[in-house]
């Protein structure tokens, strides 16, 4: 369980690298819309790993080119959330596959062969 101060690092983080992919980062992301869809902080607020999501992109490739500019997005990081916070953590980033999960989940689902009930069936629990 994450501490106030984590939660709170975390949302500071998760607002600031937004912004960063919108403005300064335009040239990593191009027309690409990234979403930052969750922050963990380790306990030492020294080490965030954050956890990235694409729309309009090839996913992989687009996050090779996040990650091999970790050290200019961190730069960027430090220089908006410097006066208030001592560390400037780590990033570690990570794509978060959970929107393909639902997808796949739904897909699943919707193929599954269900028999409606029989009415007599209906009947009878309506009745108990």
């Amino acid at each position: 369980m994450e501490s106030k101060r984590q939660q709170k690092y975390s949302k500071l983080i998760q607002k600031e690298l937004g912004e960063i992919f919108q403005r300064e980062g335009k040239h990593l992301v191009g027309t690409a819309m990234v979403t930052i869809t969750r922050v963990l902080i380790s306990p030492d607020l020294g080490v965030a790993k954050i956890y990235l999501s694409f729309l309009l992109a090839n996913n992989k490739e687009l996050f090779d080119k996040i990650n091999d500019s970790k050290k200019e997005i961190r730069r960027h990081l430090g220089i908006r959330i410097g006066k208030s916070v001592r560390i400037i953590p780590e990033l570690a980033f990570f794509l978060d596959e959970s929107s393909a999960y639902a997808q796949h989940m739904d897909k699943v689902i919707s193929a599954l062969d269900i028999p409606d009930a029989d009415e007599e069936e209906q009947e009878d629990d309506k009745e108990d």
